[in-house]
């Protein structure tokens, strides 16, 4: 096939290496591949930003195949058009001469056509005499053929991307409805807690939002507003918990006053005592485990303790656990404080406590009494992590602005 040869560009043009390996990966099409041409364009079109072109460039390259006169780019076909600038300027809209002339430096700087230059510049074909052609020199429309399947790929690969990029802005407006009805419900009932603080977290979150968001500022703003949408729920379940063991407790001392007044004086401490060992029994004497945060969002707040990993890195739960109990001895928290810390909030949680007080060592007299205090608050549903990390991904945030 004649576009298998290598050719270099004519006049002050340079040819790569680069354009070397993909005039010869031309010559190897397989025999008897085709593939639709305007199929193939519009793969080009969906993959154009991996492909590093713009919409002109498309319209050049929609002028050229425009010239090739079969719907199929076939293997055993010349594949060369050879239109002049004038032809190919009208085709493409009227385009500019410096501006035609730069897409199509373009499109042979993607790979997508390669220059098949004559001796003088010019673009012509020679014909035998049967009119077949002999030889034709413009452009060779051949790298198109030979990366269908890939620019297929590319375009399905673009699909995807934009459909999970539209999944996630869908789940984000859900969140963040959810989160803004249950702070303005939770503020009318008169719900107890700091609403206040995590309405502004709320509005912090919305704020950092740009107008134009990219994929990974909606992926870490969704992580972060499901978090907050979590401590919320847990805020209004522990509440919830609350008022009912409240009720219940008043319930019971009511039944007992009622069925013995004559001897209340004389069970009463009874029945406090009893009263307390049933509430331990129901849940084995510990606090219903919170709920662990994600694990990239803990380490994105509290990125101290990835120096205390195997190796430098954390990539599991299991391994900042262990960076944990390193951490926990040298910031001299007893071994009982932890154990009783991990008994309370759960192993997940105790480990993202002392990550937080990790990374704010130097404004804690005591690590050891501080994680108690948290674990004695945890037990009376009075603490929760939420507003902790959050907190310090404000933090840190604010500090990696500054410094970038």
């Amino acid at each position: 096939m004649q576009t298998g040869n290598v050719t270099t560009p004519f006049g002050r043009r340079p040819i790569s290496l680069a354009l070397v390996r993909r005039q010869q990966t031309v010559a190897e099409i397989k025999a008897g591949k085709s593939a639709e041409k305007w199929k193939v364009f519009r793969d080009v079109s969906a993959a154009m930003a991996l492909l590093g072109i713009q919409s002109n460039s498309l319209a050049v390259l929609d002028a050229l195949l425009s010239f090739y006169p079969e719907n199929d780019l076939r293997q055993d076909v010349p594949l060369i058009v050879f239109p002049s600038n004038a032809q190919l300027s009208l085709r493409a809209h009227g385009m500019a001469g410096s501006t035609l002339r730069r897409h199509l430096a373009v499109l042979v700087e993607a790979g997508l056509i390669v220059r098949k230059d004559s001796a003088n510049g010019k673009r012509y074909v020679r014909r035998d005499h049967t009119g077949d052609i002999e030889n034709a020199f413009g452009f060779d429309l051949s790298p198109l053929l030979s990366r269908a399947e890939e620019l297929a790929m590319l375009a399905q690969q673009i699909v995807a991307e934009r459909a999970a990029f539209k999944r996630m802005k869908e789940n984000l407006t859900i969140c963040r409805r959810d989160v803004r009805k249950l702070i303005s419900a939770a503020m009318e009932e008169g719900a107890e807690g700091d609403w206040q603080a995590i309405e502004d977290i709320y509005v912090g979150l919305i704020a950092r939002l740009p107008r134009t968001p990219s994929p990974a500022d909606v992926r870490a703003i969704l992580e972060e507003m499901q978090m907050l949408k979590e401590e919320v729920l847990n805020r209004l379940e522990n509440q919830e918990k609350a008022e009912k063991s409240s009720g219940n407790a008043a319930h019971i001392e009511q039944h007992i006053q009622n069925s013995k007044p004559e001897s209340i004086n004389e069970l009463e401490p009874s029945s406090r005592k009893e009263q307390g060992a049933k509430s331990s029994e129901g849940n084995g004497g510990k606090r219903e485990p919170l709920k662990a945060f994600p694990l990239g969002l803990v380490l994105k707040a509290c990125p101290q303790i990835i120096d205390y990993g195997a190796g430098g890195a954390i990539g599991t739960w299991r391994e900042l656990m262990s960076a944990a109990v390193a951490v926990r001895s040298m910031l001299g928290i007893s071994p009982s404080a932890y154990q009783e810390a991990c008994e309370v909030m759960g192993p997940e949680n105790a480990a993202v406590a002392v990550a937080g007080i990790l990374e704010r060592a130097n404004m804690i007299n005591s690590p050891g009494g501080y994680l108690r205090d948290l674990t004695r608050r945890s037990e009376r549903g009075e603490f929760s992590l939420g507003p902790m990390i959050m907190a310090l991904l404000k933090v840190n945030g604010l500090a990696q602005t500054r410094a970038g």
